[in-house]
């Protein structure tokens, strides 16, 4: 089996991306690493905190992000014990590869995989 490190990545999609971030920043104590019209991140405490414009392609609610080594491997593994690739690995920037899945009850899993 392959290893995962854990969820270190959690999106939340909101209506505003500007107010979001302001709120988003006095809750960490943080102005975000990163600042775009369609992402903007935080980084603290080991984890990323993304918030991303609510619209069709952002998760439906919060999304947590399981980071692992071989994410093609890790979804053949979960698979094969039943889940349903929701979103196939696809590249957001930097080499950066994710990917969803629903467990057997529905719920929406991420994966993440930094090159």
């Amino acid at each position: 089996m392959s290893e995962t490190q854990g969820i270190k990545t959690v999106l939340h999609p909101v209506a505003d991306l500007a107010k979001a971030t302001e709120l988003y920043a006095a809750l960490l104590g943080i102005r975000p690493q990163v600042e775009s019209p369609y992402y903007v991140g935080f980084e603290t405490a080991g984890q990323q905190i993304g918030l991303v414009p609510r619209g069709p392609q952002s998760p439906d609610g919060q999304l947590g992000y399981w980071h692992v080594d071989d994410i093609e491997a890790k979804l053949a593994e979960v698979t094969a014990a039943g889940a349903t690739v929701k979103d196939s690995p696809r590249d957001v920037g930097g080499g950066r590869l994710v990917a969803s899945f629903t467990d057997l009850d529905g719920n929406v899993l991420g994966l993440v995989q930094d090159k």
